[in-house]
């Protein structure tokens, strides 16, 4: 499903983008009912309740009807109700009490492309991200290839029951990966496996770095000098959405970089699960001055200059270039 319109910053946003955010609120407002949610999300309802968004506006409240069917004792939500659940994504977050930071679908781009996505979901408390999930469909169960970051991703994914992983992390409890695939309980997990970092030793000539697929997020050039500065002879892998920092933290890749324009700033639900995935698999993750990133200033990152992403020895090379 990539029914999709443009945002005012001329990104796009699809139908599952909606749907999916609908559905993560509804299920977080489910199991903590005596608590108000406060969810920091990517999307808001504003253009769907203008008169031209009724018709995708029908779409996510079937797509989120047709999730829900099977939940036991939930009656078929009306419009206006997915609505109000979208727009529970509206926290401002901040350095205390308890926040979860949802990107829907990351990577839209990827994801209406047929490559690399990631359903992504952190849990902040007190400023600390301690909770990450990424959900990538299309992530490979063995080490990804060049191949894997482009448009084909999608139709291995249809063709294989070893792709789809489940990429997860608790401060202080370690980084792990399992199968997308499989009937979950606290109790059985499959194929869990607890993942971490390939800090490879200089000369970095076998490291392999990653930048964003979309070169209009990120200076590619600036990367590729500073990966030539470093040793790196491999070339990199493109790859949309926090999909990377799940093969970072389980040592497919060496390093992340991102330089996106100075006038940008970073929003947390592009890099809270991420985070926390990569620090708990050994990595470091901090700006382009080596400061640890900081999730407790509400909705926005700031990143200075950049992040850096990989595990101790490459991560300080590349800082020290």
């Amino acid at each position: 499903m990539t029914e999709k319109m443009e945002k005012v910053d001329d990104s796009p946003v699809t139908v599952a983008d909606y749907g999916a955010q609908a559905l993560v609120a509804w299920s977080l407002s489910k199991h903590d009912p005596h608590n108000r949610l406060s969810l920091v999300s990517e999307e808001d309802s504003h253009t769907l309740r203008s008169p031209s968004g009724q018709g995708i506006v029908e779409r996510i409240t079937q797509l989120v009807n047709s999730v829900l069917e099977g939940e036991e004792g939930t009656t078929p939500l009306t419009s206006n109700e997915v609505l109000d659940l979208i727009d529970l994504g509206d926290s401002p977050g901040g350095p205390s009490g308890r926040h979860w930071v949802l990107d829907p679908i990351d990577g839209t781009k990827g994801f209406v492309g047929m490559r690399q996505y990631a359903i992504c979901l952190a849990l902040i408390q007190d400023g600390e991200v301690v909770v990450g999930v990424l959900g990538c469909p299309n992530i490979p169960h063995s080490p990804v290839t060049e191949e894997d970051g482009g448009p084909s991703a999608m139709a291995k994914a249809k063709e294989s029951d070893d792709v789809g992983s489940v990429f997860f992390a608790h401060q202080g409890y370690g980084a792990y990966v399992a199968s997308m695939w499989g009937n979950y309980s606290l109790q059985t997990l499959p194929n869990i496996q607890r993942i971490h970092v390939d800090d490879v030793h200089a000369p970095f000539t076998n490291a392999r770095f990653m930048w964003a697929y979309e070169p209009g997020h990120s200076n590619h050039g600036f990367s590729a000098a500073l990966a030539s500065k470093v040793g790196v002879n491999l070339p990199p892998f493109l790859m949309d959405s926090q999909a990377k920092y799940g093969i970072l933290s389980r040592g497919d890749a060496s390093v992340f970089m991102r330089f996106p324009p100075p006038s940008y700033r970073e929003k947390i639900w592009d890099h809270a699960a991420g985070f926390v995935i990569v620090e708990e698999a050994g990595g470091k993750m901090t700006d382009a001055h080596g400061q640890r990133l900081d999730f407790s200033q509400g909705r926005e990152l700031d990143t200075y200059g950049g992040i850096v992403a990989g595990p101790p020895l490459v991560h300080g090379a590349v800082l020290a270039a």
